[in-house]
């Protein structure tokens, strides 16, 4: 059912998604200050490129990772979170689109607290 769902994902915007958190994670990567933030953006396209059979584990980061939580969540992790939060919530409206809805929210979660969240399979 995970394939399934997976492939159902990707023709219908999933790789468009991975594809953007890719770019984005570029982006940030170009200046030295932005890495950390950059390799967050990798770690998230990967899991919008096949979210079924994937689960978010949030925590397990230290002082470094709650400095770095913070300034993602100031800068750049709210918008996404609300972007991800308004698309499931429309997602969810139908029966058939409630899996993609609880996908977009996992990404929510994962948008506001990158740093120290595990990515592991179900």
């Amino acid at each position: 059912m995970n394939f399934i769902g997976n492939l159902i994902w990707l023709i219908f915007g999933g790789i468009i998604g991975a594809i953007l958190w890719f770019v984005a994670g570029l982006v940030l990567c170009v200046t030295i200050v932005g890495i950390p933030f950059g390799l967050q953006c990798f770690k998230i396209s990967l899991l919008v490129l096949w979210p079924f059979g994937k689960e978010v584990i949030l925590g397990g980061f230290g002082v470094g990772g709650l400095l770095l939580n913070i300034l993602w969540l100031v800068f750049l992790g709210w918008e996404l979170a609300v972007h991800h939060l308004i698309i499931g919530l429309i997602f969810c409206i139908t029966i058939v689109g409630i899996p993609f809805g609880l996908q977009h929210l996992k990404f929510a979660q994962l948008a506001l607290i990158p740093f120290g969240a595990k990515i592991v399979d179900k």
